[in-house]
């Protein structure tokens, strides 16, 4: 039997194991997701802490329940993970799912893929099938790593099959989830896509097929580009809109009723996460090395990237309004998480406002209920109780991220004054209210 033929019959049967690299909030539900549907799953990650956790049944990630994992592992479970990626021989197909952040020019920090490629290149053996869905740049499937992995001698799409199939992993949603958001796969070669699209879905409901790893790879990329224009585009209505005296929120609620024609999309303290403020700038940066300038993607990422700055701004002109500078003043920080519900602070826009506020001299303290600490410049910082003590001895509060957990009510009855780029207060019981844009609200608003 050619071995197409044999893996795709071991993929029907449920008798492949899959590997998955890297066991974070990708991984870790892929990995899930495989032994649930009845797969020998193993999953490799470099720490051991997180190893260790989930062959015990904890979980580390909040879209996974730790008794959702329990079931999964154990002696007699489908589930195993390890820090030993000698056993990559063991897996029929392995999924790379590792980080690809930015260096510090601003370039795809493409080490981890290099990394995970080397361990899958240690041990490749005929017949494996090789899928990657770390976001990157379109090519580096067919540039990068099929070359490092045919230096064994083996030939993709005939010795072994490799494919790109970027994550959509979205935390925290309670409606999209790994089984019901449709999955794109772009497979080198014919083998290779009837592969990798046969094993997809045998647990995703709808598997979307497209003509290579390149329309993939730029799929994703240009999915996030188009949220972070748009969402750069709300930013600067925010500013043009709070030049004018006009609440922001209004209007889009307005707009918004149009059955047709508009899309919402919310202005906020900037962007955040290891998606939206990167992946624009991984095929900004494919683009400049062909001698084209993206400059949609770039205005969008510099409007975006202000917006903690104009955050900041708005802080202390509520503190100017209550004859109060910057200077001296204490401020608590609520959220520091990038999105509500998350505990990832990867890119949080809250970061930076803390640490631009510290430049003003401002005391400056964080709360938020899924991230007892942070490191900020190397240093630690670690959340403070949200009480009424906390709330009215801090001169001004800046909801930096909404999480569902915090009582907004109890915020506005007991502080004095709180900057809401997230528009989480409605109807402020007591605080003065400074929106992301337009006058402030609340019984005791300063006239503008």
């Amino acid at each position: 039997m050619a071995r197409d033929a044999d893996l795709l019959a071991r993929i029907e049967s449920h008798d492949a194991v899959v590997g998955i690299i890297g066991l974070g909030y990708v991984g870790l539900p892929l990995a899930v997701a495989f032994a649930e549907a009845g797969f020998r799953t193993l999953g490799f990650d470099v720490k051991p802490s997180v190893v260790e956790g989930i062959n015990a049944g904890r979980s580390h990630i909040t879209d996974i329940a730790s008794g959702r994992l329990s079931k999964l592992t154990g002696a007699d479970g489908r589930l195993e993970a390890t820090t030993d990626f000698g056993r990559l021989t063991e897996a029929d197909a392995v999924v790379i799912c590792v980080p690809t952040p930015l260096s510090k020019t601003d370039d795809p920090d493409l080490s981890f893929v290099v990394s995970a490629s080397e361990a899958v290149r240690a041990g490749l053996r005929p017949g494996q099938l090789v899928v990657l869905e770390s976001t990157t740049y379109p090519g580096t499937t067919r540039d990068l790593v099929q070359p490092m992995l045919e230096e064994t001698g083996l030939t993709a799409g005939e010795d072994f099959f490799l494919a790109f199939s970027p994550e959509r992993v979205d935390p925290a949603n309670p409606v999209w989830h790994i089984e019901n958001t449709p999955k794109v796969v772009g497979g080198l070669t014919p083998a290779c896509h009837r592969l990798t699209t046969a094993l997809y879905r045998e647990v995703i409901d709808d598997v979307v097929e497209v003509s290579s790893p390149e329309a993939a790879e730029m799929a994703k990329l240009i999915e996030n580009t188009f949220r972070a224009v748009n969402i750069g585009l709300m930013n600067e209505m925010a500013i043009v809109a709070d030049r004018l005296g006009i609440d922001i929120w209004e209007v889009i609620d307005a707009a918004s009723t149009k059955p047709y024609g508009f899309m919402r999309f919310v202005p906020g303290p900037g962007l955040g996460g290891h998606c939206i403020p990167v992946d624009p700038i991984f095929l900004a940066w494919k683009m400049r090395t062909l001698q084209y300038r993206t400059r949609f993607i770039e205005l969008a990422a510099e409007v975006n990237g202000d917006m903690p700055r104009w955050v900041v701004a708005k802080t202390a002109e509520a503190l100017n309004r209550a004859r109060k500078p910057v200077n001296g003043s204490r401020v608590l920080v609520l959220g520091v998480s990038y999105k509500p519900d998350v505990d990832d602070v990867r890119e949080s826009p809250a970061l930076d406002i803390i640490e631009l506020l510290r430049q003003r001299g401002a005391r400056v303290e964080y709360h938020d209920p899924l991230v007892p600490e942070v490191e900020i410049e190397e240093e630690t910082h670690r959340s403070v109780p949200l009480t009424a003590e906390t709330l009215a001895g801090s001169d001004a509060v800046v909801i930096t991220t909404d999480h569902s957990a915090v009582d907004y009510g109890m915020v506005t009855r007991h502080a004095s004054i709180v900057i809401d780029p997230r528009n989480a207060v409605r109807e402020p019981e007591n605080a003065v209210v400074y929106p992301i844009a337009g006058p402030p609200r609340g019984a005791r608003a300063p006239e503008a």
